[in-house]
């Protein structure tokens, strides 16, 4: 009886972490495969409150299936569905988010609330 419940616990437990096993660059490919496209943008992004921030900024854009930024590089990748929205639209998001998006500036009112550490000014980055 012991060894069975045991066996029930360890199958509950492995089941239960693969589920929580995909990431974000796996979601966003599999984004892609449903009909979506994808575009990068170079942000002004530098830590990982800038990623929280514009991740869930552009999760609330009409049309955006998958957001994803890599601190290290600073791209910032976007798969969308075209018929939704347009990368003229999506750029526009990033710059209201306070950040640039490839040479388009960020919008300077939205710039001016992120936290210091986030501004791309900032010694310490």
């Amino acid at each position: 009886m012991k060894a069975f419940a045991f066996s029930l616990l360890t199958l509950l437990s492995v089941s239960g972490s693969a589920a929580f096993a995909q990431t974000a660059p796996v979601a966003a490919a599999t984004a892609a495969k449903k009909g979506g496209e994808q575009i990068q943008f170079k942000t002004s992004a530098v830590c990982d409150m800038c990623k929280a921030r514009l991740e869930k900024s552009l999760a609330y854009e009409k049309g955006v299936q998958a957001a994803h930024l890599d601190v290290a590089s600073k791209m910032l990748t976007v798969t969308y569905n075209p018929a939704k929205t347009t990368p003229a639209a999506l750029r526009t998001a990033v710059q209201k988010t306070g950040y640039d998006a490839d040479q388009a500036t960020a919008d300077a009112r939205a710039y001016d609330r992120l936290p210091e550490c986030c501004k791309k000014t900032n010694e310490t980055h």
